[in-house]
């Protein structure tokens, strides 16, 4: 039997050893990940917590409705084995909300088709082979900007500093993207502290000659899978192949102890096109999406 759960109510114990356990594992379920970038959280769970489902929620004009976090890249049903119908979530889901928008994980496999589950893409790296095998699998422009580095002296450095990543990010990327608020920073500079504390994440900055950041990324690491969870590079300094360079060297290092490589995904085609372009490939996942307000209230969310 499916249960709905308040966050105050929940086992702690038994829903993160849930989500550890899962054959989803993602960090982003985490009830201390949750905690920190969701403004509310409930979770539906099946027994005795054999499987869940996390539910980040706001409120407006009373009407709660799911919507998915900045910094969230995977959610969904998390289950300790295969047989299970992820309808009977959907359908809790719908009886408790009107209005759902939220990300599934890669590894919510769902043969039924449906129009509230829209089909969308990441990018993933296989590392499992040694950094020169997975190198020569770079298509030619890649290794053509790893080239321009030792031109633009571009120099790595691991244990940067947060505050350098996302005044970095939001002089570029965060221009580009109104949407997201100044508490969106404060939680991914609470997520990054924390990532690291727990030794679960690690900031890989890259710096020119004059020792100006030209590109920094923050990297989740969890089951031998590495994600990058937010980066950018200077605009203005674009033709140094700094981003390039950046991703490169995360995959030099990380693919000595891991297996696989996510680059967060895009469906956007000239975005994963550069993704896919390290030799990555294209897995699918779903994102959930209904609408269910009376007609009246149809304005509230499109």
């Amino acid at each position: 039997m499916i249960k709905y759960i308040k966050r105050k109510d929940i086992d702690l114990k038994k829903y993160d050893a849930c989500i550890e356990n899962s054959i989803q594992s993602r960090i982003y379920a985490f009830s201390w990940y949750l905690d920190i970038v969701a403004d509310n959280w409930d979770v539906f769970v099946l027994d005795d917590y054999d499987a869940v489902m996390p539910m980040p929620f706001r409120k407006k004009a009373r009407i709660k409705y799911i919507y998915p976090p900045f910094w969230t890249l995977e959610l969904g049903v998390f289950s300790l084995d295969n047989n299970i119908d992820y309808f009977i979530f959907f359908d809790k889901l719908k009886n408790h909300f009107k209005y759902a928008e939220s990300r599934l994980n890669t590894a919510n496999f769902i043969e039924k088709s449906n129009a509230f589950l829209l089909e969308k893409q990441m990018q993933i790296l296989s590392i499992n082979d040694n950094y020169e095998t997975i190198y020569k699998a770079y298509r030619k422009d890649r290794r053509k900007d790893l080239k321009k580095a030792p031109r633009s002296y571009l120099i790595e450095k691991w244990n940067d500093k947060s505050t350098n990543l996302i005044h970095l990010f939001k002089e570029n990327v965060g221009k580009r993207t109104p949407n997201i608020i100044e508490k969106d920073y404060q939680n991914l500079e609470k997520i990054i502290k924390v990532c690291i504390d727990k030794r679960v994440g690690e900031i890989l900055s890259i710096y020119d000659k004059n020792n100006h950041l030209v590109a920094s990324g923050f990297f989740l690491k969890h089951k031998k899978e590495v994600t990058i969870l937010v980066s950018s590079t200077d605009f203005k300094n674009r033709n140094n192949g700094a981003s390039t360079f950046l991703i490169d060297r995360a995959i030099y290092k990380y693919q000595t102890n891991n297996t696989i490589f996510h680059f967060g995904g895009s469906s956007m085609k000239n975005i994963a096109n550069y993704f896919l372009s390290f030799g990555a490939e294209t897995k699918k996942y779903y994102q959930l999406k209904y609408n269910n307000l009376p007609l009246f209230l149809k304005f509230f969310k499109k």
